[in-house]
């Protein structure tokens, strides 16, 4: 199994640091990005190196996902390409799949370890930063692997947004009314930030998109939101949260609280309180838990699975290991109550990178390190083209003025300036002209039409795509 080492210099009595970085996204790019900015004279004599080992050559600016799902934004807008932007770190596209931190060594798979079947390579390091981020955290429900659909990568909001305009070419070309409730019926699994913002926006977009088609209306389609707890976006406060169901409910989309759903086998959404809804699309939205590499290391972890971290973002006990954001349990020095750990959110993974990039330099400079505090400074939310709540330093928002605040705000957060001034320019564009509705269901499959033409057979379709349809999107 190759190896590389971590103590190559450009001289013979100038070890080289290497500081390896597991995870491209929010706490991963930022921290490699602050690293190379305050290791300048040693990333350039040779005397630190970074490497970023992540499973994708891009971060995702998740918060735009539900804009990218209803055509607001480009997909390609909402990633940020890592080399672009890490030009002084070493970007490898593999996963990492344990780390024994004892003896500073991870081991990780790149497609082309794959492509070779020389199983994986191992990399040693001085300093790791763990930062995976999550997975959507699933519950055992019968049907929900076969016909559920995720919504955390820029590619299940563009499939998802390709789907919901097949389900209306479906319902639109069909005079089976079995067939036709189940397409205009869409299922929402949980009431966080993801579910509701996707679930306005999508919305909002068939709303839209409907008023193309002869035979199908905005009064035609079912739209429901399923979350097991009393209220949904807890963290834009309880008055928020009930305006919210008030304005999706105006809006004609059945809020179900306190409810789960306990199977969507066989295209039937049944929830717990005994309604069934033949539908076609089921979107899991119901949370998110650490990643699973977490649990193939020696590091420390608390009940939930996320790494035990002090307030300097060192891992606890684990001298030279850091992290941040999703994977660490970080106290929270800013709360009421003793105990008290920061949210898993990105306000907090944004300003934790800024700390961790700092504490890391400190600690190869042999410098003090310092605590991350921050207070937490709100929340804001979209509900589709024109529609918000906010909650902010104590300050509640509703409606336009909390939609233009959900915009500035994620507009001054997006990484680098090439792609703040592309989202800026497209928001423009579309209140300039009217939106665009097509399903581009081929791009998924692109081979599909060159494999009938060429003789072979059509490739099997998944559960949810319609029947004899090569090029469908899901």
């Amino acid at each position: 199994m190759p190896k590389t080492g971590s103590s190559r210099g450009t001289a013979p009595d100038v070890p080289r640091k290497r500081v390896l970085v597991v995870g491209g996204g929010y706490v991963g790019m930022y921290t490699a990005l602050r690293l190379q900015r305050k290791l300048k004279p040693e990333l350039r004599g040779g005397r630190t190196e970074i490497v970023v080992v992540t499973p994708d050559p891009y971060m995702t600016y998740q918060p735009f996902l539900p804009e990218a799902a209803a055509g607001s934004i480009s997909p390609r807008h909402v990633v940020v390409p890592l080399r672009s932007v890490l030009g002084r770190c070493r970007v490898v596209v593999g996963e990492v799949r344990s780390v024994d931190h004892a003896k500073r060594t991870a081991t990780f798979t790149t497609p082309a370890t794959e492509e070779q079947g020389t199983g994986g390579a191992e990399i040693t390091y001085d300093e790791l930063v763990l930062a995976p981020g999550s997975v959507s955290r699933t519950l055992p429900v019968p049907g929900l692997a076969d016909y559920g659909i995720g919504f955390k990568t820029v590619e299940e909001a563009v499939g998802l947004r390709n789907h919901v305009i097949e389900q209306m070419d479906i319902a639109s070309s069909t005079r089976d009314p079995a067939v036709r409730d189940a397409a205009l019926t869409f299922v929402f699994v949980g009431g966080g930030y993801a579910g509701v913002e996707a679930l306005g926006e999508l919305q909002d977009m068939a709303r839209y998109a409907s008023r193309y088609y002869h035979n199908v209306t905005a009064e035609d389609m079912k739209w429901i939101l399923v979350e097991a707890s009393d209220r949904i976006l807890p963290e834009v406060g309880q008055e928020m949260g009930r305006y919210t169901v008030s304005e999706l409910r105006r809006r004609n989309i059945d809020v179900r609280l306190e409810t789960r759903l306990e199977s969507c086998e066989d295209r039937i959404a049944v929830l717990d309180d005994g309604s069934r809804f033949p539908t076609r699309t089921v979107v899991w939205t119901a949370g998110v838990k650490p990643h699973p590499v977490l649990a193939a290391t020696d590091l420390p972890r608390d009940g939930r699975g996320r790494l035990r971290c002090t307030a300097q973002l060192v891992v606890d006990g684990a001298p030279h290991a850091w992290s941040a954001g999703d994977a660490a349990a970080v106290p929270d020095l800013t709360a009421d109550e003793p105990g008290k750990e920061c949210a898993p959110n990105a306000q907090h993974a944004l300003r934790q990178a800024r700390v961790l990039g700092d504490n890391i330099a400190a600690s190869l400079r042999g410098e003090p390190l310092t605590d991350y505090e921050h207070k937490y400074a709100g929340s804001v939310a979209s509900l589709g083209l024109h529609q918000g709540v906010a909650y902010v330093y104590g300050r509640k928002l509703k409606g336009y003025p909390a939609w233009f605040m959900h915009r500035v705000y994620h507009l001054s957060r997006v990484p680098t300036v090439n792609r703040k001034a592309r989202v800026l320019s497209e928001w423009i564009l579309s209140g300039l002209f009217k939106r665009e509705i097509v399903s581009l269901g081929s791009l998924e499959r692109p081979r599909a039409e060159f494999e009938l033409a060429a003789g072979g057979p059509p490739p099997a379709n998944p559960p949810t795509d319609p029947p004899h349809d090569p090029k469908g999107s899901t």
